[in-house]
């Protein structure tokens, strides 16, 4: 009878390690592609690896809770042999992470219960908990578990639903400032606000006032040549009247002026 449970021990530990040693390289992977290959794994393949450790984890969770798996925690673990020396042995079986099983190391790997530390931390928990009332607590947990439900109600919605929440709160913040946007549209469309100054520039003869701003443009051309054609004729050597005014410009030239300088986009 003995040496049957000797051996069901022993086959249940050897699956163990054998689940563990699974999981472990399924850890290793999942390690090695977040820091190398990190710019190409994408969202899925990482929820794929953590539902392969997922899967991992509860099978190891069954194996444990099987009715045929002897318990771990009436076996009692005794070492044999302390040393300071270097075990090579024991440093394969645990990758180098334990070679030397001396009395410093036994403590901590073979401890079966906490910390010190933690077990006084857990004692003033414990005594902060006591001194709480029952009506504070119950208060305390309903304010918990409230959070928790909003949380949860929020991580459960679809998607969709939180891009609608966030597109309607977008649109009813506005992004820009409506008399800005009129004062821009009336000066690029009609010239309102811009400056009515002319550039520096050489004055045409016989015409005062008309700079090269108004001799560019086409439009200002025709004006100026369809209504002054009869005056350009007035004033020649026959037209006695004009001799007198040659220092004033003529009625009929000032009116052209001013109807071009009007039809000016900058004068709109």
């Amino acid at each position: 009878m003995q040496q049957r449970e000797e051996k069901l021990l022993e086959a249940s530990v050897e699956s163990l390690i054998s689940r563990v040693a699974h999981l472990k390289n399924a850890l290793h992977s999942f390690i090695y592609k977040l820091e190398n290959e990190y710019e190409r794994l994408t969202w899925p393949s990482v929820l794929d690896n953590f539902a392969l450790l997922s899967g991992q984890l509860n099978t190891i969770n069954k194996l444990l809770r099987n009715e045929k798996t002897p318990s771990f925690r009436q076996q009692v673990i005794i070492p044999l042999l302390l040393s300071p020396d270097r075990d090579e042995e024991l440093a394969k079986l645990t990758e180098q992470r334990v070679p030397v099983f001396s009395h410093e190391i036994v403590p901590d790997h073979l401890r079966t219960k906490p910390d010190p530390e933690v077990e006084e931390q857990e004692k003033q928990l414990s005594a902060e908990a006591a001194r709480i009332g029952p009506e504070v607590a119950q208060k305390q947990i309903q304010t918990l578990n409230k959070l928790c439900s909003n949380l949860l109600e929020k991580l459960n919605n679809p998607r969709d639903d939180r891009d609608a929440e966030s597109a309607a709160i977008r649109q009813n913040k506005p992004s820009f400032n409506t008399a800005d946007t009129n004062a821009l549209v009336a000066a690029v469309g009609f010239g309102k606000g811009l400056s009515k100054c002319r550039p520096p520039g050489p004055v045409a003869p016989g015409h005062p006032g008309q700079g090269p701003m108004m001799s560019g443009g086409p439009t200002l051309q025709q004006v100026t040549i369809g209504g002054g054609s009869g005056q350009h004729q007035g004033m020649g050597p026959g037209a006695p009247q004009q001799q007198g005014q040659a220092g004033k410009m003529p009625s009929n030239i000032k009116t052209n002026i001013k109807a071009a300088s009007s039809m000016h986009p900058y004068n709109r």
